[in-house]
């Protein structure tokens, strides 16, 4: 399994907190790509719920992660 950037985003919208079941569907839903599906199919407990994709790829990029000072603009 492996995400990046792009595909993570495809995700962003799901319907948080969610099952692998309820993310699969979405991502079919939405016309994910292909890898999306593929990795969500990769996760082996079918029962847990996932909170957001932090759950699902500990390194997704948080807003902290850029230097982007808000006060700036």
């Amino acid at each position: 399994m492996y995400w990046t950037l792009e595909l993570a985003t495809k995700l962003e919208d799901a319907p948080w907190p969610a099952t692998k079941d309820e993310l699969l569907d979405y991502a079919l839903r939405v016309g994910a790509p292909l890898e999306v599906i593929e990795n969500l199919q990769e996760i082996e407990d079918d029962e847990e719920v996932y909170e957001s994709i932090e759950d699902i790829w500990p390194d997704y990029p948080t807003k902290d992660d850029f230097f982007f000072d808000e006060e700036e603009y």
